[in-house]
């Protein structure tokens, strides 16, 4: 279950996004300012790291921003540092591109796997929270050759993929492990991310 503080963040993690996305290769020219479609999250068995996916559209097009959450700076990880942020519950966090993550690869790799899934939202007591816009589950196995606008990284003993435009076509390579999603206005599930 993912614990949903009542908290201010500064900056919004929007704002965090919105001031990562220009400097990426894959996003789209002129872009502007981006609007939050959905989110979903999943669960660190270790209690560690927020791991959290949000769905953006800007200049027309959908985008799709996994994050990792940490209490700490990661050693030699400057390079998928997308900003800190002050949280007023949990205080300064160091926000990653979880496409190269371990903790993200490797709960990646279960939920893709069916040994786990995505995570309950619940409030700091235990209630539940409504259920995101955005759901997930593992998908069927990858036929290839992969395509669509993917970040690859070699992550943990695996080799990660994430989709980052979902306006397009996308594939797994032949075999991968895949993790599809609907939201609002999507009904047939897309291919979100891949492992192999």
């Amino acid at each position: 279950m993912a614990v949903i503080h009542q908290a201010q963040l500064v900056p919004t993690k929007l704002e965090l996004i919105a001031r990562w996305l220009p400097a990426q290769p894959w996003c789209p020219a002129g872009a502007g300012t981006p609007e939050a479609v959905g989110a979903y999250r999943f669960d660190d068995p270790d209690g560690e790291v927020g791991l959290e996916a949000h769905l953006v559209r800007l200049a027309g097009v959908l985008v799709h921003v996994p994050l990792a959450y940490r209490g700490a700076e990661v050693p030699g990880a400057a390079e998928r540092l997308v900003g800190t942020m002050e949280h007023s519950v949990l205080g300064r966090r160091w926000v990653y591109d979880a496409g190269g993550d371990p903790v993200h690869a490797r709960v990646l790799a279960d939920v893709v796997a069916g040994r786990a899934q995505q995570a309950v939202l619940v409030d700091p007591a235990g209630a539940p929270l409504p259920a995101p816009l955005v759901r997930v589950a593992a998908g069927g196995a990858g036929t290839g050759p992969e395509g669509g606008v993917v970040t690859t990284a070699a992550v943990a003993g695996a080799r990660v993929g994430v989709v980052r435009v979902l306006d397009g076509a996308a594939a797994a390579p032949a075999g991968a492990g895949t993790l599809v999603g609907t939201w609002p206005g999507r009904e047939s599930p897309a291919l979100l991310a891949w492992t192999a």
